[in-house]
């Protein structure tokens, strides 16, 4: 089967305009994988926040959940009815972006960080029985929880891989379309990602993503700090340095638009107002004579 892993079992135990044309050149250093943050204390504290999101998705936590904010940010509900309930009370993304993705039926998906499977289910309705989506997320408990949806609610065409996002399990050029939400700000090595992402796709195919970036270089005080991290704030890029790092993987960035999305916490919101902390919706396509292996 086309796009999917070599490991075939699944995983048993995820202040600029609104609209922003690509193509302005860029003068930022480049991204590197050097950020200083502890990437395996980093992980553990994402997982353990990401299990409380899959366990218990009506706690309290610094960011929105649920059908209030996917509706919010322009998922239709008419599609929303179709998904497994419980799903859509884990969904904790930062924007809507199927509109850019333009999935066709008999497509082929793989989505970044694929938590509870919300978006997988999502992409799921729109590429039909004839299409494919994988899933692929590091956090058990999410991942145990988008199997057994999948089960009761009969998404034959989908499937969930544990793995990380810097490292696909995935053969070359299997699938037409990557998408990602509100999970690339959480990965200390943004370059490995969309190189990974530009091998996985076939020429001629689209990223689509929706993350937290910010408009002014954060502080190394901010960047070395795993909670910031995981509050998805500590690994927001450079909106610069992140175009940079999706071009230089073989892509060509066609759109980045802002998201109408809401910090909850005191720490987000003057993070937002000092340095340009927001969501952002990013379509490019990978150029079909290159596209990085990752190495």
């Amino acid at each position: 089967m086309l796009g999917f892993p070599r490991i075939p079992t699944l995983a048993p135990v995820k202040n600029t305009p609104d609209l922003v044309v690509a193509g302005a050149s860029m003068t930022s250093p480049q991204m590197t994988s050097e950020t200083g943050v502890d990437s395996n204390e980093l992980a553990a504290k994402v997982r353990e926040m990401y299990r409380a999101v899959a366990e218990n998705p009506k706690g309290s936590y610094h960011f929105e959940l649920g059908r209030d904010l996917a509706e919010r940010l322009g998922y239709p509900p008419s599609i929303l009815d179709e998904i497994p309930e419980a799903a859509v009370d884990s969904f904790a993304g930062v924007g809507y972006f199927f509109d850019l993705a333009d999935l066709k039926v008999g497509e082929e998906v793989l989505d970044l960080g694929s938590g509870s499977g919300m978006d997988v289910f999502f992409a799921a309705r729109q590429v039909g029985e004839g299409g494919r989506v994988a899933g692929i997320d590091m956090t058990p408990e999410q991942l145990d929880k988008a199997e057994r949806l999948r089960s009761a609610a009969g998404f034959l065409q989908v499937t969930f891989i544990m793995g990380q996002i810097e490292d696909l399990p995935f053969d070359d050029a299997g699938f037409d379309v990557v998408v990602s939400n509100g999970v690339i700000n959480l990965a200390p090595d943004k370059p490995k990602v969309f190189a990974g992402a530009a091998r996985v796709l076939r020429p001629g195919g689209r990223l689509v993503v929706a993350d937290i970036i910010a408009e002014v270089e954060l502080t190394q005080s901010i960047v070395h700090n795993t909670d910031l991290w995981a509050s998805c704030i500590g690994g927001a890029a450079q909106q610069d340095t992140y175009q940079e790092a999706i071009e230089a993987a073989g892509f060509r960035l066609e759109l980045m638009k802002k998201n109408p999305y809401r910090f909850l916490s005191e720490r987000a919101r003057d993070a937002s107002a000092r340095y340009g902390v927001k969501s952002v919706s990013v379509l490019a396509r990978r150029d079909g004579s290159k596209a990085s292996k990752g190495k």
